[in-house]
C-alpha cells in the first residue's frame, strides 16, 4: 500500500487504537483473577469457551441474561466514582440468573465511550472483575467501543451479558410445588441497587443538595457515597439452598419494584401477599419518599424499598432457611406468604 501525503488516520477521527490495546493489557490480570473450573478467562480471542462438565454439571440447561447500570452511571461520571459500577453491572445480570436457580458461569461486558480514558475504563473493569469474583463466574471477554460524537466528554455506557447453568431438574420457579401458605422471605438490599435513578436524580435536584453534601439520612456518608453503594450479589448465600431443593421460587427486585417482579416467580392461581409492616423502609428510601413527595404505591413500583431479592419457601422450612441465610451474612426476614389469586 502507498502512503498518501496528508492522509487521515483513525486517530485523526478520534479513535485511539493504541489506547484500546493498552486497556486490554491493563485488564488481563483482572480477568485472570476470575478463573473458575470450566473457564480459563483469558482475553484476546474471538470467543470464549466453557466446559460444563469441568464445572460439575451433568445435564445442564443454559440460562442467559443481559442488563446495564442505567442512569446511576450519571452520578458515577459526575462524581468520578467509577470503582463500583462494575459490581452493579454484574449483579444486575447474575441475580437474574439466580431467580432461575442458575449458577453464573461466564460474564462479558460492553464499554462504550466517546474518547477512551484508559484509567477510567480500567477502574470500571476492575469493578466488573470484583463482581465476577463475588458471583463465582469468569470474566471471559468483552468489547470496548470508542465512538467519537456518540457521547459527551467523559461519558460512557455499560452493558453486561451473563451465562449460567442449572441442572434440568432444578430450574426455578417450581410452579407445581408452590401452594398457599408458602412463606415469602426477603433479603435486604444494599440501597436502591441500580433501579429508579432517573427519579432519584430528580429528587436530589429538587432537594438542592450537592453530591458531596452529608446524606440527610446518614451523616457518616456523603449523598454520593450512599447512593452509589453497589448492588448486592446474592449468589453465594442463596444458590446452595436452591441446589438442595429447598427454594420453590424467587424474584430479583429490579425495575417494577415489589409490585411487578415478585409475581414473575409465582404459579398461576397464586399471588404474593406482602406484610408491609414486616418490611420497615430504610431511612434512605424514607428520605427519597419525603423529599420527592412520592406516593407509597409509586415507591413500591419504582424501588426495591430495602428488599433486593425474595424467595418462596415451604412454611415448615422457612425458619431454617432464614437462619442459614443469616449465618451466610445476609439480612433476612419473613415478609408475607403466597395466597390464592
Amino acid at each position: 500500500m502507498t502512503d498518501r501525503p496528508n492522509g487521515l488516520t483513525y486517530a485523526d477521527a478520534g479513535v485511539d487504537i493504541d489506547a484500546g490495546e493498552a486497556l486490554v493489557e491493563a485488564i488481563k490480570p483482572l480477568a485472570r483473577a476470575t478463573r473458575r473450573p470450566g473457564a480459563e478467562a483469558s482475553l484476546g480471542g474471538f470467543g470464549a469457551l466453557f466446559d460444563p462438565k469441568a464445572a460439575g454439571f451433568n445435564d445442564p440447561l443454559l440460562v442467559t441474561t443481559t442488563d446495564g447500570v442505567g442512569t446511576k452511571l450519571k452520578i458515577a461520571i459526575e462524581t468520578g466514582r467509577h470503582d463500583h459500577v462494575g459490581i452493579d453491572l454484574v449483579a444486575m445480570c447474575v441475580n437474574d440468573l439466580l431467580a432461575q436457580g442458575a449458577e453464573p458461569l461466564m460474564f462479558l461486558d460492553y464499554f462504550a465511550t466517546g474518547k477512551l480514558e484508559v484509567e477510567v475504563a480500567r477502574r470500571v473493569v476492575a469493578g466488573i472483575a470484583e463482581g465476577c469474583k463475588l458471583a463465582g463466574c469468569a470474566l471471559v471477554g468483552g468489547e470496548t467501543a470508542e465512538m467519537p460524537g456518540m457521547y459527551g466528554d467523559g461519558e460512557y455506557d455499560l452493558a453486561g451479558f451473563s451465562v449460567g447453568a442449572v441442572e434440568r431438574g432444578q430450574v426455578l420457579p417450581r410452579l407445581d410445588d408452590q401452594k398457599p401458605g408458602d412463606v415469602i422471605i426477603g433479603l435486604a438490599s444494599s440501597g436502591p441497587h441500580s433501579n429508579g435513578y432517573s427519579l432519584i436524580r430528580r429528587i436530589v435536584e429538587r432537594s438542592g443538595l450537592g453530591w458531596g453534601a452529608d446524606a440527610p439520612f446518614d451523616a457518616s456518608r456523603t449523598l454520593a457515597q450512599a447512593l452509589m453503594e453497589p448492588t448486592r450479589i446474592y449468589i453465594k448465600a442463596v444458590l446452595p439452598l436452591m441446589k438442595a431443593g429447598r427454594i420453590k421460587g424467587g424474584a430479583h427486585i429490579t425495575g417494577g419494584g415489589l409490585i411487578e417482579n415478585p409475581q414473575r416467580g409465582v404459579a398461576d392461581g397464586l399471588k404474593p401477599l406482602f406484610d408491609w409492616d414486616a418490611m420497615a423502609m430504610p431511612s434512605l428510601f424514607a428520605w427519597l419518599q419525603e423529599a420527592g413527595g412520592v406516593a407509597e404505591h409509586e415507591m413500591r413500583r419504582t424501588f426495591n424499598c430495602g428488599v433486593g431479592f425474595v424467595l418462596y419457601v415451604a412454611e415448615d422450612d422457612a425458619n431454617s432457611v432464614i437462619a442459614e441465610l443469616n449465618a451466610a451474612g445476609e439480612t433476612v426476614f419473613a415478609c408475607g406468604s403466597l395466597q390464592p389469586a
